[in-house]
């Protein structure tokens, strides 16, 4: 698996996210076995805003090469889908969610182990391909 395929794939995903967060957040909410109010609507679609900036950002960036930033971005998307797969379980066991929320969990745990692995095999790492590696532009020096 590429930095490519991953940030291109997680932009899709959050994309569609973005999509039903704004215009169905019912059928997302049913899932999870949470009722929807004009309070659950209001904090879905300020959610859609930041799955469409997401998306937005992982798909510009799906062509970076290896850098401080993409590192940021990976370990960025870490935290995000780690920290939404600990608080569906923790919702799920509070009893505020259903057990749909399950396949979210299952997603968003698959993103963050799928970022790490890519990081864990970036440059200067055993099994890393010759193509994979290409040399980073310096910025220019400044007297």
């Amino acid at each position: 698996m590429t930095f490519r395929f991953l940030t291109s794939a997680t932009a899709v995903i959050c994309f569609a996210l973005a999509g039903v967060w704004a215009f169905a957040p019912q059928q997302m909410l049913a899932i999870w076995d949470v009722g929807y109010s004009q309070s659950t609507g209001l904090v879905s679609r300020r959610a859609a805003a930041l799955f469409l900036g997401l998306g937005v950002m992982l798909f510009l960036a799906r062509h970076s090469l290896p850098s401080q930033t993409r590192t940021a971005i990976s370990f960025g998307t870490v935290v995000a889908c780690s920290a939404l797969a600990t608080l569906g379980l923790f919702e799920m066991a509070m009893g505020r969610a259903g057990s749909g929320i399950v396949s979210a969990v299952a997603v968003e745990a698959l993103l963050a182990l799928s970022f790490l692995w890519v990081e864990r095999k970036g440059p200067h790492r055993p099994g890393v391909r010759a193509e994979d590696i290409t040399s980073v532009a310096q910025p220019p020096h400044r007297p």
